[in-house]
């Protein structure tokens, strides 16, 4: 009897044992499928996903400190782990958001989320139909512009987070202390990869729960961009590239760690700045820029005129103009932003950004590699 009760427990020591791995196993496998691709940021500086329990914590670069803001996201179905309930704690899907940034309302409506906006800033520059329908139908709240924030409207919005651009000069917390909404810095513009701006989707898609969507959206992007971008890597004869117009005498050019200045050189072509270190834009004199861009090959511009955009007005406009090569063999590359939404979608599009450079700068590459591409941004400029 002592033998058949010895050998019962230690049957049931091993079954124990037996099932405890078995669980552990199962526990590391979901913390392993939770610690996916979505959770991993590649390009981007300014932000970072880590797997937390079975959340995330979110860590956004403050760009009026050099400390990361903290939130942690918990699906609404879960429980919050007590060591951080005193912590920012975000429930997903989020229902409801303020999207000051145009960049933002794109990743929303490619996900299928444009009904989680309920406040956005200065409607009346977005070339996104479905937003200015939602607006003129007042689904969508105009809440000003991005330095008269309307602070009774948003109030009223009551919504749970609030995505504001970290500008420097411009202090927005007493928006969440008057609101109650999460506020959440968005510094995208910040990063200077093309890749890293575009990777900003996947906090979106966290937030609203489609980090399996999103990844995939992020991924094809990538996929795209550097198959392009590796092919224009053994090119040798890379045409000159220079930026912009000048303001009031001052040309702002984009500084060589730039992300335009990277899809420059990505896209087989020598950006005439790119030597320098900046991430930002470079204040130069016109007649500096002349002297060093004059014998360039192609000209980028962005185009916002009212009047019509040809060689001939720019020649009135300034004297300078027809002295640059470019101008001289119209190769100008226009994108006019009256006409596309190029602030609100280029960000997330950089592989279709660089094949728009790569048609112009090198067109039998993409044509064997993107057969009848038609440039969606940026169009060499004839009349």
């Amino acid at each position: 009897m002592q033998v058949m009760k010895k050998s019962l427990i230690i049957l049931l020591s091993i079954i124990y044992i037996f099932l405890s791995c078995d669980n552990a196993t199962d526990k590391n496998a979901q913390s392993k499928n939770h610690d996916t691709a979505s959770s991993r940021v590649h390009y981007a500086e300014n932000f970072k996903i880590r797997p937390y329990e079975e959340g995330y914590k979110l860590e956004i670069k403050n760009k009026n400190s050099s400390n990361f803001d903290e939130f942690y996201i918990f699906n609404d179905s879960l429980d919050i782990p007590e060591e951080i309930k005193n912590q920012t704690i975000i429930r997903t899907p989020i229902k409801s958001a303020i999207a000051f940034s145009s960049t933002q309302w794109s990743v929303f409506q490619k996900l299928g989320e444009i009904n989680v906006i309920k406040g956005i800033l200065e409607s009346n520059y977005s070339k996104n139909d479905e937003i200015l329908r939602l607006v003129k139908e007042d689904v969508i709240i105009d809440l000003g512009t991005s330095n008269q924030v309307n602070t009774e409207k948003v109030i009223n919005l009551k919504a749970e987070l609030i995505l504001y651009t970290p500008y420097p000069t411009i202090d927005y917390s007493n928006l969440g202390k008057l609101s109650g909404s999460i506020m959440i810095p968005f510094p995208d513009y910040l990063e200077s990869h093309p890749l890293g701006r575009a990777e900003w989707m996947k906090v979106i898609g966290i937030l609203c729960g489609k980090e399996k969507e999103t990844t995939e959206w992020f991924n094809s992007v990538v996929n795209r961009y550097e198959s392009l971008s590796d092919i224009c890597k053994t090119i040798e004869n890379k045409p000159t590239v220079f930026s912009d117009l000048p303001f009031e005498n001052q040309w702002y050019v984009p500084g060589g760690n730039s992300y335009i200045a990277q899809i420059f050189k990505d896209s087989g072509s020598n950006y005439i700045w790119h030597d320098d270190n900046s991430t930002g834009s470079l204040h130069i004199d016109a007649e500096s820029v002349l002297l060093k861009a004059q014998n360039a090959d192609y000209w980028r511009v962005i185009n916002s005129y009212d009047t019509p955009f040809t060689y001939e007005n720019l020649a009135k406009e300034n004297e300078l103009y027809p002295l640059f090569k470019a101008f001289k063999e119209k190769n100008l590359l226009v994108c006019n932003v009256r006409e596309c939404g190029y602030f609100e979608q280029s960000q997330y599009e950089p592989d279709i950004l660089l094949a728009d450079f790569i048609y112009h700068f090198h067109p039998e590459i993409l044509k064997k590699e993107w057969e009848n591409y038609t440039p969606k941004y940026f169009k060499r400029l004839i009349k």
